[in-house]
């Protein structure tokens, strides 16, 4: 029995008419069924995901290398028994070919070669930077992606889901050869949304076009300052001649400034050409100084001394010399300042401001770039299957295998999956493989051909676990895609995304 129709809140109504078409790609049908209630959040509208592409892109991508595997507390604890879920059809299975090959029948060969649709999603949680697994999919404007719910989705999050949302495919330690596709907008099973069903823990994300770097240039300030894309200013030290030069041309426009860089030494205080200089101490220091009046280096400057009004929050704060006291129940910190008398020598040094900016170019679609996994539903439970994924973290023993670099797989053939009630789990599909945290999202590809590297997504990497509790990771879990799945998916699929980079090559800044 699947329980999981059963605990449907708010179907759509209609009905899912398994034989029609995505972009004229769906050769094999499933049967009618009431469409589920389906959650979709938007990610960034296009003048939005200006601000996430420049989060991840700036400082040459740091935090995209800072970002960590993703765990969601998403592991099953302690020892289980493999099999013995819900897990099962609702349907006639379907299947929606890959990107190129709607009218190809794949061939097989005896290498496992990586799939080149697959990569990191990136995403915030708070001031954290973190990624997922996931995969490009089939989709009619070739712009889906697909992996976890937990992935995307958080209903403790405002608008309900994780911000900052970028997809990479190929990503490598800082890396993007095919572009960085923002998210626009994610489409999951209400029950995974609103009750964090782990039999729903699935998302299919529309994404932008890719954005790639084209190149940088100097600019004037004007044209920097109007500038919606990533841009930087820095100084440069210039000789006084092209510093007089550039004044004479722009005035007090000009991008150039005069830093005094001399040193100063201190001189007897009645010494021709001596500079008063100010040091604030404490109120016992200035008491033991000479008064103003005795002619002395760091003799008491009673013109300097004042006394500032605060707030309680700043008085409890300060931590300098002056002093503090509550007056009246006001709080008050007074300064006090010794004199003295320096001559200094100049050393004049003259800089100009450079202005770069750097312009983007639109990447194409991500289908079209990549290609897209194929999309299956309704399959028979025991088929074998690959997946793939970035595990990073260390086993539970704390032995750690894996980095997170490069996307690793696994293979083998499906069981019903026990159910696991803190996730409410009751009707996933398992596989034995020793992948850690940070695999979760990737895709299980069902058919998958390594010449052409290509399948069909039949799940999603959703929890993980060690089964005979011996400290390895010993299994991964997918929630079980039937025919609500096909409607969540269809839905997304049917969506265009657009550009987010002018022609000038900066972002773009209306929604």
């Amino acid at each position: 029995m699947n329980t999981r129709v059963k605990r449907l809140a708010l179907p759509l109504g209609g009905a899912i008419a398994a034989t029609s078409m995505i972009g004229a790609t769906l050769v094999t049908s499933a049967n009618a069924a009431t469409a589920p209630a389906k959650k979709t959040v938007s990610l960034a509208s296009a003048s939005e995901a200006k601000k996430i592409s420049n989060y991840w892109t700036a400082n040459s991508g740091a935090n995209l290398k800072a970002a960590t595997q993703y765990t969601d507390d998403s592991q099953v604890s302690g020892k289980v028994k493999l099999g013995g879920g819900d897990a099962a059809p609702d349907g006639k299975a379907g299947v929606v070919p890959p990107i190129g090959q709607e009218k190809v029948t794949p061939t097989k060969v005896k290498n496992v070669n990586l799939p080149k649709t697959i990569g990191k999603v990136f995403f915030t949680v708070g001031d954290k930077e973190y990624w997922c697994s996931a995969s490009s999919i089939q989709s009619k404007y070739h712009n889906l992606v697909s992996t976890a719910g937990h992935c995307v989705f958080d209903e403790g999050i405002q608008n309900g889901a994780l911000d900052n949302w970028v997809f990479i495919p190929g990503y490598y330690q800082g890396k993007a050869p095919w572009g960085i596709y923002v998210g626009k907008a994610a489409y999951t099973h209400y029950d995974f949304a609103v009750y964090e069903d782990f039999d729903s823990d699935y998302a299919f994300v529309t994404v932008y076009n890719g954005i790639s770097y084209a190149g940088q240039k100097e600019v004037t300030k004007k044209t920097y300052d109007a500038w919606n894309g990533d841009k930087k200013s820095f100084e440069v030290e210039i000789k006084e001649d092209e510093y007089k030069k550039l004044k004479d041309a722009y005035g007090d426009d000009a991008p150039v400034s005069v830093k005094d860089t001399g040193t100063e030494h201190i001189v007897p205080w009645g010494t021709e050409g001596g500079v008063t200089s100010y040091k604030e101490v404490t109120k016992e220091e200035y008491t033991k100084a000479p008064d103003d009046k005795s002619g002395k280096n760091f003799q008491q400057a009673p013109d300097k001394k004042y006394t500032e009004i605060v707030n309680e929050e700043t008085y409890n704060a300060y931590n300098g010399p002056g002093e503090k006291l509550l007056q009246d129940h006001a709080y008050t910190i007074t300064h006090y300042y010794l004199a003295y008398k320096v001559k200094k020598t100049p050393s004049l040094k003259y800089y100009k401001t450079v202005y770069v900016i750097f312009y983007l170019k639109d990447a194409g679609r991500l289908g079209d770039n990549v290609g897209g996994q194929g999309f299956t539903w309704n399959q028979k439970i025991g088929q074998p299957v690959y997946i793939f994924g970035y595990p990073a973290a260390p086993h539970p023993d704390g032995d750690k295998a894996f980095t997170g670099y490069t996307p690793k797989w696994c293979y083998g053939k499906t069981f019903a999956a026990k159910p696991a009630a803190a996730f409410k789990a009751e009707a996933q599909i398992g596989l034995k493989c020793s992948m850690t945290a940070g695999s979760s999202g990737g895709p299980w590809l069902l058919k998958y051909s390594s010449t052409k590297r290509l399948g069909y997504v039949n799940g999603v990497t959703s929890l993980i676990g060690d089964a005979d509790a011996n400290g390895r990771i010993d299994f991964s879990t997918s929630p079980y895609f039937d025919s609500e799945t096909y409607a969540i998916y269809k839905a997304a699929a049917n969506l265009w995304s657009g550009s987010i980079v002018e022609k000038d090559g900066s972002l773009v800044t209306k929604a």
